[in-house]
């Protein structure tokens, strides 16, 4: 008995389906859908672009009424199932959408409405800078390159290249540089690198500059240090200039002239000139007011047996007229 009732309920509901779906003998159009033919809603400024809009099922002919913004654009009759194709120019932001395509047929009171969509305007990237903190690099280094585009639609993906051959992987970034670590193994580490940027179509990529890394000199003198080294050297040898007159000589020559034979009542002073032997001694006495000295020089010889002749000065005071 109940297995009866559920063959019954099912039975309803499958007449009811069919009539809805049937008009005169007629089936009833699908919702139609709505799609970008170029597969992407990405789009540029002034580019082309193409709607598809298609139901499914239903009896033809079909009409296709395309909507933007709930204001009518464009309206296209088909004789059987196959899409219409409604061409369009991003000409503003306003061609950017809303959407929408509605499919009538002369079973379908009121038509059947599709999916709304919307284009996404995108920004052609700027040229991206390659950059690294370090110009110069030795080898068994680590040097970062960074790779950035100021202005573009966002994601802007990045590739890194030495010459025409890639060393990375794809990297997609929002606001941030893409960067890569290199190692610096050998000579042809050295070579030119550059990167890639692009957002969304291949033909809008862009490439950087090229950047070269240079081999860094080891022990080697930076040119601050140089100056400075050399203001040393400098200062140093001024200062002995200046002391040789005023220290280094009075002092040589207070060394040279000091006397060798302390004698009571005399003082000695060597003559430069003359032999070690000739000493010239003078006696010091008080002096007074209104005389003078007057050295007498009398030679006398010292040793007979030497034969040497010594000098001896004696010193005479005279007063004043």
């Amino acid at each position: 008995m109940v297995f009866l009732m559920i063959l019954l309920f099912s039975y309803l509901q499958m007449s009811q389906q069919i009539q809805k779906t049937m008009v005169n003998g007629k089936e009833m159009l699908s919702n139609p859908r709505l799609k970008p033919l170029q597969g992407t809603l990405n789009v540029e400024m002034n580019q082309n672009v193409t709607l598809s809009c298609n139901s499914d099922s239903g009896s033809p002919p079909v009409r296709y009424t395309l909507f933007k913004r709930n204001q009518k654009v464009s309206t296209l009759n088909r004789p059987d199932l196959t899409p219409s194709l409604f061409n369009l120019t991003i000409n503003s932001a306003s061609d950017l959408g809303e959407y929408k395509c509605k499919a009538e047929n002369n079973n379908t009171s009121g038509g059947k409405y599709s999916n709304s969509l919307s284009f996404t305007l995108l920004e052609p990237i700027s040229k991206p800078v390659l950059s690294s903190p370090t110009s110069q690099a030795k080898k068994g280094q680590n040097v970062t390159l960074s790779c950035l585009s100021e202005n573009g639609s966002l994601p802007i993906t990045y590739i890194f290249f030495k010459g025409t051959q890639s060393i990375s992987s794809q990297v997609m970034m929002h606001k941030e540089a893409a960067e890569i670590v290199l190692f610096i193994n050998s000579s042809s580490d050295f070579g030119t690198y550059k990167c890639r940027a692009e957002n969304g179509f291949r033909r809008n990529a862009k490439y950087s500059n090229g950047f070269n890394f240079t081999l860094a000199e080891e022990r080697r003198l930076s040119q601050p240090l140089i100056i400075s080294l050399g203001l040393i050297v400098l200062l140093f040898a001024i200062g002995l200039a200046l002391a040789i007159p005023f220290f280094i000589i009075p002092s040589y020559k207070a060394k040279k002239f000091k006397p060798t034979r302390p004698s009571t009542g005399f003082t000695s002073t060597p003559n430069v000139e003359e032999p070690e032997d000739e000493v010239i001694y003078s006696e010091i006495m008080p002096v007074k007011p209104e005389e003078e000295y007057i050295n007498f020089p009398v030679l006398r010889r010292e040793d007979e047996k030497d034969k040497r002749v010594c000098a001896t000065v004696y010193s005479k005071v005279l007063s004043r007229d």
